[in-house]
């Protein structure tokens, strides 16, 4: 079986961490986040994927390649215009028509069963198979009601409470005949969830309920909370092994001083220094090649590669961007962002989710936000 990744949109609730680059080429733990959506597939035995692209697709293509590196096959097809999530899979027919097929959205983090849902659909004999994920907050979503057999009735999107009897979201992941593909108008844009599924109702649409691990990254405030539930090992990926009994997982050789102190879980990339005096943790992830001077606290936070802490700087609940500095004594908490290449200089205070866009320049002791 063949797998569509859907990764052509832009991200935009993500920004600035996207302004440059695209939104599954964003570190998660120190690795492009949709490199765990192929080691997902390829634990599955999928082994032949096309990447559906629109914005920033060069980025993708020159970090995997032909995807050997990964030991899968990648093949990439970018399109023009804004297609939607249908019409982005009618615009790779010619890579995907010999049969059922997969597509999964390119931002969600899971463990879902992949085989499981693909025995299912098979068993079914569906025309196509939801995966659904049970939510706590069912207003926030478009619901799926199913049968007793497990077929899909209908969908209820963003409801009241008064309207609730049933709390399962469609989770991102499908497995639909060749057939289905016929219902896709081409060059236009086209959505599964508006378009494809609504007319499938009563011909053959069944769901796959999992209780399975689900997060949808596309916010700072999800991105965030990923990181923590990997620190956590909430979630099993390929960076659970070097989370030791410790929870310390330190990837490549790193310079620790004598008196810096790491609090677990913490995740450390290589070549960073973290000098006397400066605590990393609880749950930080700290990039490659950066630099914690004396004095700083990194907690609850991402800072990611070639970054420089100054002295006595403070990142709290917050995301540093590749290559930006924090000047001494600067305060970076309560869900801020700082763009990559930014220069923040010193004695300033970065709060209440301010954003700073990537290559900015904030002088020292200008913003108290």
């Amino acid at each position: 079986m063949k797998a569509v990744i859907l990764v052509g949109g832009q991200g935009t609730r993500l920004r600035p961490l996207t302004l440059a680059t695209p939104k599954p080429m964003v570190p998660l733990a120190n690795k492009p986040f949709v490199s765990y959506v192929l080691e997902h597939l390829k634990e599955h035995g999928i082994s032949d994927i096309v990447f559906s692209m629109g914005y920033l697709p060069e980025g993708i293509k020159a970090y995997f390649g032909d995807g050997s590196g990964m030991g899968v096959n990648l093949t990439y097809v970018v399109e023009d215009q804004p297609l939607g999530t249908a019409g982005a899979v009618k615009n790779v027919e010619e890579h995907i028509q010999d049969g059922d097929f997969l597509v999964l959205n390119g931002d969600i983090l899971t463990d879902l069963d992949i085989s499981g849902l693909i025995e299912h659909h098979r068993r079914k004999e569906a025309m196509g198979t939801i995966a659904l994920t049970p939510v706590e907050d069912p207003t926030a979503y478009g619901l799926v009601r199913t049968g007793s057999e497990s077929e899909v009735l209908g969908f209820l999107e963003k409801p009241s409470w008064d309207q609730i009897d049933t709390n399962l979201i469609n989770a991102g992941t499908y497995v639909l005949r060749s057939e289905v593909l016929a219902m896709i108008p081409a060059g236009i844009e086209y959505s599964f969830e508006r378009g494809v599924f609504p007319r499938l109702v009563g011909k053959g649409l069944y769901g796959y309920s999992s209780e399975c691990y689900w997060m949808d990254i596309g916010t700072p405030e999800k991105y965030l909370q990923a990181h923590y539930d990997i620190l956590e090992k909430s979630v099993e990926t390929s960076v659970s092994d070097c989370l030791d009994q410790d929870f310390v997982c330190v990837q490549g050789k790193i310079d620790l001083k004598t008196g810096a102190k790491i609090v677990p879980p913490v995740i450390i990339g290589e070549g960073t220094v973290i000098e006397a005096g400066a605590r990393v943790g609880r749950m930080a992830v700290i990039g490659p090649g950066c630099t914690i001077s004396a004095g700083c606290v990194v907690e609850d936070s991402i800072v990611q590669e070639n970054c420089t802490l100054e002295r006595e700087a403070r990142v709290r609940g917050s995301i540093i961007g590749a290559g930006a500095s924090i000047g001494a004594g600067t305060l970076v908490d309560g869900g801020a962002i700082v763009g990559g290449n930014s220069k923040v200089g010193g004695d300033n205070i970065l709060t209440n989710h301010i954003r700073i866009y990537p290559d900015t320049t904030v002088k020292a002791g200008t913003i108290k936000f």
